[in-house]
């Protein structure tokens, strides 16, 4: 075997540990960036970078002193469990360092308690305790498994993989844009890392050059290739499509009101049944949103208690209100959430399988194991049906309140409160005060658009964006709920946003005589609620186009009998007149808009043709990136690089399916060539001398190497020609270069492709 055969493809004993590890630190670091946008900074993300660090230090220091792998796993592990100790056990460990069996009894309460605060918190979550423990605790663990796949058995690749979905379990336990500079500084990490590690492998060429030099360039168009086509063409693709018959994705619930992106989705399949023997259709609450700071309305985070018989407190209203009771029935088809879809007021929900948590403040119905999907339940309300006279003569006030609900915060546009007042002035009392309002949100002069607030850039519910949206007068239904909320605290009347679904459609399906209706995933919703002094919480519905408003009937023909069993107030009469409902009431049962409009239909055609695009980019890639590494070669080869010119025939051999094994001496690899695919014998021989007078009289080789560049380009040429022009391996060496990933003399480049 011949010097110069050995000198590509020789491998000295590995180094650049130094370097590997720091990389190796950069990747995991940079792979925690978007877990900031659920958990908040705090002490938690100076434990993780100091552990990692510590971890990975330990693990190159007892590598040099040659301690075997096992050995420095065993030692990691140890250093992680007594900093675990110190950070979050001291209480109840040996020496604070030495952790007892009661804290390791501990750790089930803590990963349980953190369970319930991601399942049913809102982002970015408090970085408590037990928040804390899950992440430092598993980011040590994880920096243990990476060093050892890295450091020792040296798999940079496998390590990307575990890289990748860290970075990826918050975006999507979070759904938003995409975040530019986190995605960049990723792949820019995994990069660094895979070439930190090929440099441990590489030797050195003549005159000093680096025989991966290619390698950095190569990589590097990789990655920006992949970053440009994430951060432009990504968010460009079209969303996963929703399949009925549970063989798709199940829906979700928002509950942090970024509901424009689910909405805009063409998809649209039954996410549940609903029956009842209710007079109208119930909306269904999945949470309530009481807290608003200006910017943001966040869900409520209010204390909960196990779901039980007795669970929530009985309906309080004035002894004059008549309070019915009625069922609903609920079937999930394709909905996976933690949050329930319940009717209101709920006083009891039966059927649940798995652990259930309910909120008395919202009568909510919250999961911290379970799920949605699959779920059949009964839940019974008792809805206060107050007359016309009766809920005009009440107050829309709430006393005693934890939650500031009557008083907007200081700071907004003036815009907000001057149109609260410009559009009530000629009510007499909170309810018409409301009513007036909510005719006007869907009066003429508004239009229902899920586009607008993105085109004009105020797809938000803050007060600068609930301004513009009054401006503009465009908007879904987060927009006409937290305006129509806002506005009211600005005339200091208690409000709170819902979100859940509207009541949907009624089908010719019967059960138990009761007709069955259908919720769309489109069909998610957002309303206000505005709670009466002696009544409760009344819903509104001001989104223009969508379900119904509430409707009191005069006392004079409010006591009617219908299904539902009467529980507080008077006795009803048999007089047969239209039917009172507290919330908004379907469409099914009374005139006016269709609740179906929540299903929006789009045609953009503009995800497809990024799609095309994608595509043709992803097409040419390969032959791009062949060109600019022939360039590179080329470059170096007319420099007087031999090895570079040689590189140029052993990768058009591996583009055209022929071996390039390291056992093979060039004089022989070159005989092989002319013999089996076209290579010319007077430039092949040339090149053939220049690189064993490259191996063994290096001081020649520049003299030697003058004419090695033309003679590889010619050699190359000609094997391509005396490939048949329609056979599959000229084609993949155009197209599918294989030498983009396949080195010579490795283990792939030691075997013939197929060509058929």
């Amino acid at each position: 075997m011949s010097a110069f055969e050995r000198l590509p493809e020789a491998v000295a004993r590995p180094r650049g540990e130094r370097r590997l590890t720091l990389a190796l630190y950069i990747a995991l670091v940079s792979a925690l960036a978007p877990l900031l946008s659920v958990v908040a900074a705090g002490a938690w993300t100076f434990a993780v970078a100091s552990l990692t660090a510590a971890l990975l230090a330990l693990g190159f220091v007892t590598r040099r002193l040659r301690v075997p792998a096992v050995a420095v796993t065993l030692l990691e592990t140890a250093v992680w469990a007594g900093a675990v100790t110190v950070m979050f056990f001291t209480d109840t460990a040996l020496f604070a360092v030495i952790p007892t069996p009661e804290s390791f009894g501990q750790i089930p309460v803590l990963i349980q308690t953190a369970s319930n605060e991601i399942l049913l918190g809102v982002a970015p979550l408090e970085p408590t305790r037990s928040v804390s423990f899950i992440i430092v605790a598993a980011m040590g663990i994880l920096t243990i498994a990476l060093d050892h796949v890295v450091l020792t058995a040296r798999m940079p690749l496998l390590a990307t993989i575990a890289l990748v979905a860290v970075w990826l379990i918050p975006a999507i336990a979070v759904p938003s844009g995409v975040n530019v500079l986190a995605f960049a500084v990723l792949a820019t990490a995994v990069l660094y890392l895979i070439r930190a590690e090929t440099r441990t492998r590489e030797t050195v060429a003549p005159r000093g050059r680096s025989d991966g030099a290619g390698v950095t360039a190569v990589a590097a168009t990789i990655g920006a290739v992949a970053i440009i086509g994430a951060i432009i063409a990504a968010p460009a693709l079209p969303p996963p499509v929703v399949r009925a018959g549970g063989n798709g994705f199940a829906a979700t619930i928002d509950p942090t009101l970024e509901l424009g992106d689910d909405l805009r989705q063409r998809g649209d399949v039954t996410a549940l049944r609903v029956r009842t023997n209710a007079p109208a259709l119930p909306y269904l609450r999945a949470t309530t949103l009481s807290s608003f700071d200006g910017a943001v309305w966040r869900p409520d985070r209010l204390r909960s208690v196990p779901l039980g018989e007795s669970t929530f407190d009985d309906v309080r209203a004035d002894e004059d209100i008549r309070v019915t009771e009625y069922r609903t029935n609920v079937t999930i088809d394709q909905l996976s959430s933690a949050y329930l879809p319940v009717a209101f007021p709920a006083v009891a929900v039966d059927g649940l399988e798995g652990i259930w948590r309910a909120v008395p403040y919202s009568r909510t119905v919250q999961t911290p194991q379970s799920n949605t999907l699959g779920q059949r339940y009964e839940i019974v309300t008792h809805v206060p049906r107050p007359t016309l006279e009766q809920i005009r003569g009440a107050e829309a006030r709430l006393v005693g309140s934890n939650i500031v609900l009557d008083a907007a915060p200081d700071g907004i546009p003036e815009i907000i409160e001057a149109t609260a007042r410009e559009v009530t002035a000629e009510a007499t009392n909170d309810f018409d005060r409301l009513s007036a309002l909510q005719s006007w949100f869907r009066g003429r002069d508004f239009s229902y658009s899920l586009l607008s607030p993105v085109q004009d850039g105020f797809d938000g519910t803050g007060a600068d964006a609930i301004a513009q949206f009054l401006q503009v007068r465009e908007g879904y239904c987060i927009h006409f709920a937290a305006a129509f909320a806002l506005m009211a605290r600005t005339l200091e009347m208690p409000s709170r946003i819902v979100v859940g679904f509207l009541p949907g459609s009624l089908t010719n399906e019967r059960e138990e005589d009761q007709r069955i209706a259908e919720v769309k995933t489109s069909q998610l919703h957002a309303w206000p609620e505005v709670y009466f002094e002696g009544i409760g919480w009344i819903a509104f519905e001001p989104t223009k186009s969508l379900g119904d408003v509430p409707r009191f009937l005069p006392a004079a023909i409010a006591g009617v009998d219908d299904d539902g069993e009467d529980v507080a107030g008077p006795r009803p009469t048999t007089t047969p007149t239209a039917s009172p409902a507290a919330t908004p009431l379907n469409p099914e049962f009374n005139d006016g808009a269709s609740s179906g409009a929540g299903s929006v239909q789009l045609v953009d055609l503009r995800p497809y043709l990024a799609t095309i695009a994608v595509v043709l980019v992803l097409s040419v890639t390969p032959t791009a990136l062949r060109a600019l590494r022939l360039r590179m070669l080329s470059r170096r080869a007319r420099a007087g690089d031999i090895t570079a010119a040689w590189r140029i025939v052993q990768d058009v051999a591996i583009d055209l399916g022929a071996a390039v094994p390291a056992s093979e001496s060039p004089r022989a690899f070159g005989m092989r060539l002319m013999e089996s695919h076209g290579a010319p014998p007077g430039e092949m021989r040339r090149l053939v001398n220049a690189v064993e007078h490259a191996s063994y009289a290096r001081a020649g080789a520049v003299e030697v190497a003058e004419r090695a560049a033309e003679d590889a380009e010619k050699i190359r040429v000609a094997m391509l020609d005396a490939a048949p022009a329609a056979s599959r391996a000229k084609a993949r060496a155009l197209m599918l270069p294989r030498s983009l990933i396949i080195r010579p003399g490795s283990a792939f480049a030691d075997r013939v492709a197929p060509v058929a």
